[in-house]
């Protein structure tokens, strides 16, 4: 049996779709920062099938949960302080995302603008759909597949 030892302070993804850890790894740039990290793909769940896992070991503050809410909002987030799990934030679909979504609307105002952020907006959340702020481009993440 495989076993990864605990942190002290950081945080643990769980409940990340099966085969997405390494996706997620580069969303969130952890390899940017400078710690500890465990990628656990394919762990047994009872409530999944397969799932992934990936622990950190440094401050939440590190964590872009906007970007993780859109990644998928079904990750649950621990929160770990002192070897023990002080907190389970539930993720969910954010109203806007920045610099996440590229806008494909040759006309928008980003394609010219190179500095200017990728603003979108959450327009329907049944749908999961994303408006462009600028140009009101579509982005519909349940038909894209990552």
């Amino acid at each position: 049996m495989l076993n990864i030892s605990g942190i002290h302070e950081g945080f643990v993804l769980d409940h990340i779709q099966a085969g997405m850890s390494l996706s997620i790894y580069h969303d969130l740039k952890l390899d940017q920062l400078d710690c500890s990290v465990a990628i656990i793909k394919n762990a047994r769940s009872n409530k999944m099938g397969k799932k992934d896992i990936i622990k950190v070991e440094c401050p939440i503050d590190a964590l872009d949960l906007d970007i993780l809410g859109f990644i998928d909002h079904n990750i649950t987030v621990n929160i770990i302080k002192g070897d023990r799990i002080v907190e389970k934030k539930e993720l969910h679909l954010p109203k806007q995302v920045v610099n996440v979504i590229k806008c494909k609307n040759p006309r928008c105002i980003t394609s010219i603008e190179q500095e200017l952020d990728h603003i979108f907006l959450l327009t329907d959340t049944e749908h999961e759909t994303y408006r462009c702020k600028y140009c009101e481009e579509t982005y519909r993440k349940s038909a894209v597949r990552r």
